[in-house]
């Protein structure tokens, strides 16, 4: 028998809406023909496409990391603004086309109010300067009666985008990335960056890019970034991307351990620098880049087909975020819509792929409080990994309602059983849960099947101290219930 057990006063933290973000990026369809879409009659009269807006509102995000990515290494932000028709098209060199700049910083803040999001603006610290970087701060928020104030209300906003979060590059560390950067070039770069950005703007809060490629300088990187510039970063980025090129079932299933790894290796980190540069100030983490992504690796578009496995990977990296809400403040699925995401647009319309359905669940069914949820029984070996648990467990509070939610991904290829001990206080009558699930592991949504892995949702009742749940095989189950 499976165990979990909790403790509504055994909280971990708030648990911040922006851990359910997603990232948008000018690579393969995502921005045109995916998020974009001139003259399609799926599109409104702006261009930006209705079904895709509708299926992004379903997930709730609340922050969309933009343009890049790779690309805001190369990126001119001024190619993308004012008249379309005599915006410049741009050789572009991480994803090696050609940019149209057709949709550049009004359409995406203005996007991201439609569905109701906060814009997350990368800036570029490749081959682009401070003085790029502080203009677009200015032109963003500007309030003053300057030129860059004026070219902004001239395109159309009269108002001040009011963009709050800023990150000051992407993948620093990485050999890939146009203009990578050493961990010294990296932490005076950020500096002064961040200390030009903040005089247009004091208010904005700005992420440092810490690691991508988790190479032996990471710790240094943190290190010297909170050392040369602890009252300039509000967040430090770090980046993952899994999967399971080895089509090992149990292995995958076991990178929860490595996510647990990373996370509290990053916090302990940052809580010792805190210490060391007596910061009263918190230091979050974004995780700004993250997802399932293996099979398209190389390929110009990045359209990734994702199968119920995934869904239960993207659900464990989901868990591990609230499971250190403490730290973890915001986190961007990456990416939205066509790029290695949980859509798929087509010409008459769009699929929900897989990994759509846990997102969706979780972002709808958490409460703003972390719990610190104990639980045991069953264990299964993964790769090197013995003793790993069958069940991978979160759980929220949402103390205005007074629900407790439990999200429980049942790792095993068979049916189980969980009961759920509620150490303080009592269950209180009618609640739900959601399952997502399919016929099989290696199930996925396509046109001609867009069901085959849904959420099914059933009304469930419980009362005393405890509450017994059969599991289907292979499945992400979340129960939310009210508590007396």
């Amino acid at each position: 028998m499976n165990t979990i057990k909790i403790d509504p006063d055994r909280t971990l933290g708030t648990l911040e809406r922006n851990v359910f973000g997603g990232f948008a990026e000018h690579l393969g369809r995502c921005i045109y023909g995916g998020i974009y879409d001139e003259g399609s009659p799926l599109a409104d009269a702006e261009g930006y496409r209705r079904d895709v807006i509708a299926a992004i509102k379903r997930l709730r995000m609340p922050v969309i990391r933009y343009p890049g990515g790779n690309f805001v290494s190369g990126y001119r932000w001024m190619d993308g603004i004012g008249p379309k028709d005599r915006r410049p098209p741009r050789a572009e060199l991480a994803w090696h086309t050609v940019e149209s700049n057709r949709f550049g910083t009004d359409e995406f803040v203005r996007w991201c109010r439609l569905i109701g999001a906060e814009p997350y603006l990368a800036v570029n610290c490749g081959d682009g300067d401070m003085r790029e970087a502080r203009d677009w701060v200015e032109y963003c928020n500007g309030t003053s009666d300057t030129e860059l104030v004026r070219m902004r209300r001239r395109n159309g906003s009269e108002e001040p985008h009011r963009v709050r979060y800023w990150g000051i590059g992407n993948e620093v560390d990485g050999p890939w990335q146009m203009g990578m950067k050493t961990p010294e070039e990296y932490a005076r770069a950020y500096t002064e960056f961040g200390k030009l950005m903040r005089m247009v703007d004091p208010d904005i809060q700005l992420i440092a890019s810490w690691t991508s490629g988790w190479f032996d300088d990471w710790v240094e990187r943190g290190q010297l970034l909170l050392e040369q510039a602890p009252r300039l970063v509000d967040y430090m980025a770090i980046h993952w991307y899994v999967g399971n090129r080895e089509d090992d079932f149990g292995r995958y299933m076991a990178l929860s351990e490595l996510f647990e790894d990373r996370l509290t290796a990053a916090e302990g980190l940052i809580d010792a620098m805190r210490v060391c540069r007596k910061l009263e100030r918190p230091v979050h983490l974004a995780v700004d880049e993250w997802n399932v992504w293996y099979r398209t690796r190389g390929d110009d578009r990045l359209e990734e087909v994702y199968n119920l496995e995934d869904a239960l990977v993207v659900a464990m990296q989901l868990n591990a975020f609230i499971r250190h809400a403490r730290s973890v403040k915001m986190a961007n699925l990456a990416q939205v819509v066509n790029v290695i995401a949980p859509m798929m647009t087509w010409e008459d319309g769009l699929v929900l792929q897989t990994t759509f359905h846990p997102f969706e669940v979780y972002s709808r069914q958490a409460g703003s409080v972390a719990l610190d949820a104990y639980w045991e029984g069953e264990t299964f070996q993964g790769g090197d990994q013995a003793g790993v648990r069958v069940l991978d467990v979160s759980a929220t509070l949402n103390p205005e309602a007074r629900q407790i939610s439990v999200f429980v991904v049942n790792r095993s290829l068979d049916a189980g059983e969980v009961e759920i001990v509620l150490q303080e206080g009592a269950w209180a009558g009618a609640g739900a849960r959601w399952v997502v699930n399919g016929p099989d592991i290696k199930a996925t949504n396509t046109r001609e099947n867009p069901e085959a892995v849904t959420a099914a949702e059933e009304r469930v009742e419980a009362s005393g101290a405890r509450v017994r749940l059969a599991l289907e095989p292979h499945s992400v189950t979340a129960l939310t219930l009210p508590i007396a």
